[in-house]
């Protein structure tokens, strides 16, 4: 198996724990749960299909049947709080606690380089920023920020992306873009996307009346369809974006960042809601 800091699914590495000792032995799913104390033969496949959830008693009597035991049984709490977290804050907390505890061991858990990416704005919009600025210090970079930031996050922030390349420095404050993209599993990401998304629409609000109408552009319709025209619509929503991206990377000498929304949500319940 797999060491379980290469896990982001829980389900997953009991799923493996089980498809092994099977491969070996005629182990069954009435054995697994017996190993874990648990009396229904078929309570741990509902888990590991995802139709039930570990409790926190649950968890420690898997973690018994898996032989966990110091940085991994914590990490496997963690594991389990992160996969069954109600919110994303929740989700975020247990992920980073995942993190620290793979780093204290020296173990690096995948996709963490994405997740600390997309975790905060900062990152996507200094990438952009200190490539215009050539040769300015931390602190005159932050002074270029509408939002909050100081001097020690910019330079944390670029030290981050150097070292997992996404930046490269060719001489003292003078970076340039790689053409690396960080990706990551569906298990991590969309956490973090959906709290730089929430950051974005609250900035996207706050420029209403902060900005004047010929540096910003707000435009919306109201209207009603069915599935199909939804479809349709954010796939021209996709072909959009990247038309658009293609126009920003066609820019002889950029001198700003923007950022680009492109929302489409509902505004009523569907009939087969009521």
């Amino acid at each position: 198996m797999k060491p379980i800091t290469e896990y982001q699914d829980y389900r997953c590495y009991m799923q493996d724990f089980y498809d092994e000792r099977k491969s070996a032995s005629s182990f069954t799913w009435r054995e697994y749960a017996r190993l874990a104390g648990f009396t229904s033969p078929t309570y741990l496949k509902l888990v590991c299909e995802g139709r039930s959830n570990l409790s926190d008693l649950g968890v420690e009597r898997v973690a018994s049947a898996l032989s966990l035991g110091g940085f991994e049984l914590v990490y496997f709490r963690y594991l389990v709080c992160f996969n069954q977290a109600k919110d994303d804050e929740t989700r975020k907390k247990a992920y980073a606690s995942m993190q620290d505890i793979a780093k204290a061991n020296k173990i690096r858990v995948v996709d963490s380089d994405a997740f600390t990416y997309f975790e905060s704005w900062k990152n996507p919009v200094l990438r952009e920023l200190v490539t215009m600025m050539p040769g300015a210090d931390p602190e005159a970079i932050a002074k270029m920020c509408w939002q909050p930031v100081t001097a020690e996050e910019v330079r944390q922030s670029l030290d981050f992306m150097v070292s997992v390349g996404l930046l490269k420095k060719k001489s003292k404050n003078v970076y340039e873009q790689s053409d690396k993209a960080l990706m990551g599993n569906s298990e991590v990401i969309p956490v973090t996307i959906r709290s730089m998304h929430r950051d974005m629409a609250g900035f996207a609000q706050k420029a209403i009346d902060e900005f004047d109408v010929n540096d910003r552009n707000f435009t919306g319709v109201t209207m009603g369809v069915d599935r199909s025209a939804y479809d349709q619509i954010v796939r021209e929503l996709e072909s959009c974006r990247r038309k658009i991206v293609a126009i920003a990377n066609s820019s002889q000498k950029p001198d700003r960042v923007y950022r680009v929304n492109l929302q489409l949500f509902p505004l009523t319940k569907g009939k087969e809601e009521k």
